[in-house]
């Protein structure tokens, strides 16, 4: 919008006695026509600002474009206004550092929110969400997987890494008979949800799971998710076809996933424990990456929304971490305004023996991490 475009916008109001609106127009004007391009920056600052390159920026207008309300009036954000603004505030957590003194998106706070929820919203949708955060079709993708894994790391069977994360939320109305305040506390005593997370051996996500409040165990998550059904189905039609994840000690062992083994008795099983937990460090810097990048999902950066909408958060910004890691783009230099906390926390150990009967599938699982740690781990 040029200024004699805004000028006949003002004139028109003020003739037809539309004060709010010609008040409205002033302030957006305003903001608007000191905007400056931000696809000017250098590239090292685009990504500073917006956490994506401006490639991928391109990319991600044009992916989440047909389920944006495109402007119907001179003065109405474009599809591009509204993208930067989610991207800065997805990449800060801060509605200050977008508005105002931002020559880059000069928008005001509601203006700012209503861009963020649109956008959410769009990469929330299936024909988005589905597409850039998938597990494995079929046992030809999950193959493939695997090769790629044992050729990185030299660790048999495995496709993945998995762990949840804590997401700091604030704290839900005390009355909503549907998300009960204390159930988001966690044992860290704020209030957050416990985000599950798998990963692949480039830090790419295969799963997400956002909609559990922060009192949860991991091991209920894992329970509760597909992927575990699909790991069991895959395990029961080929035992000897092995597909692995690697978990820490909070989840229950079973032959499709391996965690540490308690009390090692012998060298060759803390060989495997070593190598384990360096193969499973993997999640912790995916976890890491995504929130370096993405700092709303960040401790010091409270998710001011209803859980529900913190959860559709951090699947757009699991889908853009995903878009990152395809496309290379470098990550973000900019410091901490505080010490990061991730959100990951060790939790106490899976009582896998809490039946006195022993489970055949643990059973199976330790039988799996012997003939793991004879055959790599044993020299």
């Amino acid at each position: 919008m040029n200024i004699d475009d805004f000028n006949l916008i003002l004139l028109n109001d003020i003739i037809n006695e539309n004060i709010e609106e010609a008040a409205a127009h002033v302030a957006i004007g305003r903001d608007v026509l000191s905007q400056t391009n931000p696809f000017e920056l250098s590239d090292r600052k685009f990504v500073q600002l917006f956490r994506v390159d401006k490639d991928l920026c391109h990319e991600i207008i044009d992916m989440v474009s047909p389920f944006l309300i495109h402007p119907s009036r001179t003065s109405a954000l474009s599809i591009q206004t509204k993208v930067l603004a989610a991207l800065r505030f997805y990449g800060s957590g801060s509605y200050q550092e977008i508005t105002g003194s931002n020559s880059f998106v000069a928008i005001s706070q509601p203006s700012v929110s209503r861009a963020v929820n649109e956008v959410t919203n769009a990469l929330n949708r299936p024909e988005i969400l589905n597409n850039e955060i998938r597990f494995p079709q079929n046992v030809e993708e999950l193959q493939n997987l695997r090769t790629k894994f044992y050729e990185k790391y030299r660790f048999p069977g495995v496709i993945g890494c998995i762990d949840c994360t804590h997401v700091s939320v604030v704290a839900p109305h005390a009355n909503d008979e549907h998300v009960p305040e204390h159930i988001y506390v966690n044992r860290k005593n704020y209030h957050s949800l416990n985000v599950q997370l798998i990963c692949d051996h480039n830090l790419k996500i295969l799963n997400v799971i956002a909609r559990f409040p922060g009192s949860t165990h991991d091991a209920h998550i894992w329970r509760q998710c597909a992927v575990s059904n699909l790991m069991e189905q895959l395990y029961r039609r080929d035992p000897a076809n092995v597909f692995l994840l690697l978990g820490d000690s909070g989840y229950p062992t079973r032959p499709w996933l391996l965690t540490p083994i308690l009390n090692p008795e012998n060298p060759g099983q803390q060989q495997y424990n070593e190598r384990v937990c360096s193969v499973r460090s993997i999640i912790e810097r995916c976890n890491g990456v995504l929130k370096n990048r993405f700092r709303c999902l960040l401790r010091y950066r409270t998710l001011h929304y209803h859980p529900t909408t913190a959860a559709k958060i951090v699947n757009a910004c699991c889908v853009l971490h995903n878009l990152c890691i395809v496309r290379n783009t470098p990550e973000p230099d900019d410091p901490h305004i505080e010490e990061p906390d991730y959100g990951m926390y060790n939790i106490p150990n899976f009582n896998n023996n809490i039946q006195r009967v022993v489970n055949p599938d643990l059973a199976a699982a330790r039988d799996l991490q012997q003939n793991i740690i004879a055959n790599h781990f044993n020299e």
